[in-house]
């Protein structure tokens, strides 16, 4: 008889394991994927192109209803997990369901971050995290509404571009001093700031929100040094945090993440934990690609191998705003390192390669993000790309070509 194994999460990270799942360890396990949203899951990277009217809700979905079915996953939408018991070995729904597993995956994600502001809980402050959002900010940004969103992060901003494309007047705050700080160099930051703005974004940096100002809903956002903007419509994108609270009161070791092992496990052996939610040799990861890495090896793991997750190398690779950037390893260069740099402001492309002992470190590309896998590649496999340093900036095609 097949082992029950269940999936608290129905996101990214745990369709992604029953796709594996269904690869490695087909008909060993009676899969149920438990999810709080009332659909089936999605691709959350999608909503900014969704809230611009780029795309339709269908094009978004992950897996249609028949590939679920075809592999006998059984899905629970709309019915959180209310309660966890590991001596039991059984999970507690919303209405009072249990169910007992065998093995069990906790693959909540995170919850966005929302900063402790007077006046947060006005109508019209909201967060940019799901399928329902989208919807709100639409009706209220197709008037023309003045939108402020807080965060000059990747959420932030592709928040702000959905918003300025289906008529809001769009001003982004940051605490920081450039855009996506932790992805970006100064000067790859301001290039896209540049662009940003082109595109009829306002962006303000260095400043705080001292509170939302409002008496039936939020009327303005009123800064630290007492300037006020007005807002029909505030955006809080200042980050997330990971969905641990089933962990902490199922008794396993949480820090800031749910704390796993090189095989995804928990302190519980028979519990598990991958993406957003989880933390890895003390890393938690908010990107997608990592959580695929770890839906990988746990499959690989729960089939009855011995794969080990050993960590991710960052990289982000994605239009912001409709700009391409990528993003990997080491983009602030040691004192040893070398730097090749490739500018065009005319046509708004930026290109810097961090070099250590002959070794591509990391690589910003804005703009022009052609070759991005092929810079990872090289920043993975850590090997030797002196015979192509100087051709190195442009590109995988140019380089093959010098090298052969």
């Amino acid at each position: 008889m097949a082992e029950p194994l269940i999936i608290v999460g129905n996101g990214m990270a745990a369709t992604r394991l029953a796709d594996e799942l269904s690869r490695q360890a087909l008909g060993r396990y009676a899969v149920a994927v438990i999810g709080d949203e009332p659909r089936l899951a999605y691709n959350r990277v999608l909503l900014s192109p969704l809230l611009a009217g780029e795309i339709g809700e269908p094009e978004i979905e992950l897996k249609p209803a028949s590939w679920w079915q075809a592999r006998g996953v059984s899905m629970l939408y709309g019915k959180p997990v209310t309660g966890i018991d590991p001596a039991a070995k059984c999970v507690t729904l919303a209405g009072g369901l249990v169910l007992p597993y065998g093995k069990l995956v906790l693959a909540t994600g995170s919850r966005p971050l929302m900063p402790p502001v007077p006046g947060l809980e006005l109508p019209g402050v909201a967060s940019f995290r799901d399928v329902a959002d989208v919807a709100l900010f639409r009706s209220v940004a197709a008037t023309g509404a003045r939108v402020v969103v807080i965060g000059g992060g990747l959420l932030g901003l592709e928040a702000a571009y959905g918003l300025a494309r289906v008529g809001g007047k769009v001003t982004v705050l940051h605490l920081a001093d450039r855009l996506m700080e932790r992805q970006l160099d100064r000067e790859g930051a301001g290039l896209l700031a540049g662009e940003i703005a082109a595109r009829g974004i306002d962006i303000r940096l260095n400043c705080t929100a001292e509170r939302f100002v409002g008496e039936s809903r939020v009327e303005a956002v009123e800064l630290t040094d007492g300037s006020v903007i007005p807002a029909d419509l505030v955006v809080v994108a200042i980050g997330v945090r990971p969905r641990v609270d089933l962990a902490v009161a199922a008794g396993l070791d949480v820090n800031r993440g749910i704390d796993v092992d090189d095989g995804l496990a928990s302190s519980d052996p028979c519990i598990f934990a991958i993406g957003e939610c989880a933390e890895h040799r003390g890393l938690v990861y908010g990107l997608v690609e990592p959580a695929y890495e770890q839906a990988r090896v746990l499959a690989a793991r729960l089939a009855g191998g011995t794969a080990r997750y050993t960590g991710s190398l960052l990289a982000t690779n994605l239009k912001v705003s409709g700009v391409g950037v990528f993003s990997a390893g080491s983009v602030e260069p040691g004192e040893h390192d070398e730097v090749l740099l490739l500018r065009d402001p005319a046509m708004g492309v930026y290109r810097k390669f961090v070099l250590r002992a002959g070794r591509l470190a990391g690589c910003v590309l804005v703009g022009d993000t052609s070759g991005a896998l092929f810079y990872l590649g090289l920043i993975r496999s850590g090997q030797d790309i002196s015979a192509i340093r100087t051709d190195l900036p442009f590109g995988e095609g140019y380089c093959i070509g010098m090298a052969a």
